[in-house]
């Protein structure tokens, strides 16, 4: 599946511009440095963090996408950073649980 297809099927909404991915599986961490250790390439990222400090963090692992959970407000400095490194971020109102039920239901397993 890919961030694009990901984003029809959820009903997320993007917040950056970004080419489409190939998403490889779903990476479920609110801590930059667990993100750095533990996620990899092509991995979903689910995060209630916000603050422009996610995107370098998801440069470095190559995820296919940010997905903000939980409604938190993205500021803008944030989706231009993302804009400016091709990361997608999307959003959701979906708490993290119910928001990481439903990516399980279409088949992206967390690892």
């Amino acid at each position: 599946m890919t961030v694009k297809e990901l984003i029809e099927n959820m009903g997320l909404k993007p917040l950056s511009q970004f080419d489409d991915r190939e998403i490889t599986g779903v990476f479920v961490s609110d801590m930059l440095s667990d993100v750095m250790a533990g996620a990899q390439s092509g991995n979903l990222w689910v995060t209630v963090q916000t603050h422009k400090s996610i995107v370098p963090a998801a440069n470095l692992v190559d995820v296919s996408a940010i997905i903000i959970s939980s409604g938190k407000e993205v500021p803008r400095e944030t989706i231009e950073l993302a804009t400016k490194h091709n990361i997608a971020i999307l959003w959701s109102e979906l708490p993290t649980f119910e928001l990481v039920g439903k990516l399980y239901s279409l088949g992206l397993a967390t690892g």
